[in-house]
């Protein structure tokens, strides 16, 4: 018997052609499919934090004029009209998501350490470009109290009460520890907007408004 080489290396070819587009769909499907569910992911994390600020917890907000979820808002859109970067809007809309569940334990006299708490939701979903700033904003409160004269007399009432509760304004050690921290700076510009954010029927903007600023941060 004969064998005709050329057909075989015809036959060979066009095989490996078929196999080669069947793999490129294959693998087609399998990146849309990924990119599917990051999608699902993203948006079930955004979902899950929007459902936060509309709880039970987002209501009074020890004893400002302002609600939690309002008070959270404003501090976004005030870094929001800074121009500063994404990662601090997310950090200063979600500074105080470690009260939801301790802010009267707070207002009764016992420190909740809500930077610390508050920085454990967020670090389920963002990096520590968001997280460190929401950890360490209570520490920026106390460091602005020892480094700037007239900075304590600008607390609101509720504000100084938990300072006490917190520790008081730093220590000169422990402001220099403070500063040298990589993530300060980030801080004092949350607790700056922290502290601006209490204004009463101030119009702001709904957690929707931050969605596509968020998304982007978001972990992959």
């Amino acid at each position: 018997m004969i064998f005709d080489n050329t057909r075989l290396l015809h036959a060979r070819t066009a095989f490996e052609q078929s196999g080669a587009r069947h793999l490129q769909g294959v693998y087609a499907d399998l990146d849309g499919l990924a990119s599917t569910l990051a999608v699902l992911r993203r948006t079930a994390a955004l979902d899950e934090l929007d459902a936060l600020f509309t709880g039970p917890g987002t209501g009074d907000y020890l004893g400002e004029a302002v609600t939690m979820a309002g008070h959270m808002l404003q501090a976004a859109a005030l870094a929001e009209a800074a121009g500063a970067p994404a990662h601090l809007v997310a950090a200063a809309l979600l500074h105080d998501i470690g009260h939801l569940d301790g802010g009267a334990e707070l207002m009764s006299g016992v420190d909740n350490r809500h930077g610390h708490t508050g920085a454990q939701v967020p670090a389920r979903w963002f990096g520590p470009e968001v997280t460190e700033p929401v950890r360490l904003h209570v520490a920026a409160k106390r460091y602005l109290c020892a480094v700037e004269p007239d900075y304590r007399a600008r607390l609101s009432a509720a504000s100084e009460f938990t300072l006490q509760v917190q520790g008081g304004p730093m220590s000169e050690e422990e402001a220099a520890a403070f500063a040298a921290l990589p993530g300060a700076a980030d801080a004092v510009a949350v607790r700056r907007w922290d502290d601006e954010a209490k204004v009463a029927g101030a119009a702001t903007p709904g957690f929707g408004h931050f969605r596509p600023l968020l998304a982007p941060l978001l972990r992959r």
